[in-house]
């Protein structure tokens, strides 16, 4: 019977190689009725952002990174070490929770000197670590402050301190930006980027923000119902979508078809001309702003692509209005709020839809 390729001995007096460095994980989780099926790999300097729609499986991975939920299959290997069947508080794991989680009764200093004690330091090194890597995110004034007299930008930071203290090869970020208001997380995102782009071992980012996610990851993984369905880097990801949800996510319209030249016919709805010369299944896009709308059947319209829809819903979009059709294709268009009153837009009315064939983007599937 033949072994296992891994198992084989090497030639005759061949000396090991140093073990690989980063991480490389098959994470199998069974619950009950949900089954979690993901590989992770990642190089040292790293940060990968997990995303998808909640219940996907996100948090669960990196549960079973962290040891706190136990694989069913798989493996989980950092620096060439073995790591499933290690203790968490063992592992070279350092994990920021989406709430901080830090000790009330303790001051800053001593939440960030926590970590470093308990893995043998003693205390005046611990709290001298705690005072550099305090004085490294800009809060050395705020030692001895206590948690709940500390903002939330200030508590993200002791918190990732307190990760950073133990000088793990695995940084584990759990939504850590979910808590802060919309200006404090626009200073923090700032921060954090400048703080993992510095951080030499490997980051893994939960996250269901996909600004957050494209601002401070190298790499995307997205999982939906437990797999991963889409993975590169952000730019990548944002031009060629690959599912509905991570369509939505980049604010895009995404469909699926046979392409035959110039020409997508999708599987469910009309044909769609696009710029690109291609055969064979493909995915066309096109942002919402593309979209020209029209009460009347355009006469002088220049676009290849005219449908006839009905406005499903009507919300604001930033500074514009986004418009949800439904009809011989359903799709969002953006247009703004004087378009809109012009158009007299409201649930129900009926619409024309036009798209240049040069704002499409067809890729293959």
């Amino acid at each position: 019977m033949p072994k296992n390729p891994e198992s084989l001995p090497g030639p005759a007096g061949a000396v090991p190689g140093p073990a690989p460095e980063g991480l490389d994980a098959r994470l199998v989780v069974d619950r009950g009725t949900f089954r979690l099926d993901v590989a992770l790999t990642a190089a040292p300097g790293d940060v990968v952002a997990l995303l998808g729609p909640n219940g996907a499986g996100k948090t669960t991975a990196l549960r079973a990174l962290a040891g706190l939920a136990p694989l069913t299959a798989g493996h989980l290997r950092l620096d060439g070490a073995e790591l499933h069947r290690t203790p968490p508080e063992s592992r070279p794991v350092g994990v920021v929770f989406q709430d901080y989680l830090l000790f009330p009764h303790l001051t800053a200093l001593d939440n960030v000197a926590f970590g470093p004690r308990c893995r043998g330091a003693g205390k005046a090194e611990a709290r001298a670590r705690a005072a550099a890597w305090l004085d490294r995110m800009g809060l050395a004034e705020h030692a001895g402050t206590r948690p709940r007299h500390l903002s939330g930008g200030q508590a993200q930071r002791v918190a990732l301190a307190r990760a950073l203290a133990t000088h793990p090869r695995l940084l584990l970020l759990d939504e850590p930006l979910a808590a802060l208001d919309a200006r404090t997380r626009l200073e923090v995102r700032a921060q954090l980027r400048r703080h993992l782009a510095a951080f030499e071992a490997v980051a893994v980012l939960v996250t269901h923000d996909p600004l957050d996610a494209m601002v401070l990851a190298d790499r995307l993984v997205v999982v939906e119902r437990g797999r991963i369905v889409q993975e590169g880097t952000p730019s990548d990801i944002a031009r060629h979508p690959r599912t509905g949800y991570i369509a939505q996510l980049v604010g895009l319209n995404l469909y699926r078809g046979q392409a035959d030249g110039h020409t997508v016919r999708l599987d469910a709805g009309p044909a769609v001309s696009t710029t690109e010369d291609l055969s064979g299944p493909a995915f066309v896009a096109f942002p919402p702003g593309a979209v020209t709308l029209y009460r009347d059947r355009p006469t002088g319209s220049s676009a290849r692509n005219l449908w006839r829809c009905a406005v499903a819903g009507l919300e604001t979009h930033g500074d514009q209005i986004r418009a949800e059709l439904t009809g011989e294709l359903s799709l969002a268009a953006d247009l703004t709020t004087v378009a809109a009153a012009e158009l007299d837009l409201h649930p129900g009315a009926p619409v024309w839809a036009a798209v240049k064939a040069t704002q499409t983007h067809a890729y293959p599937a």
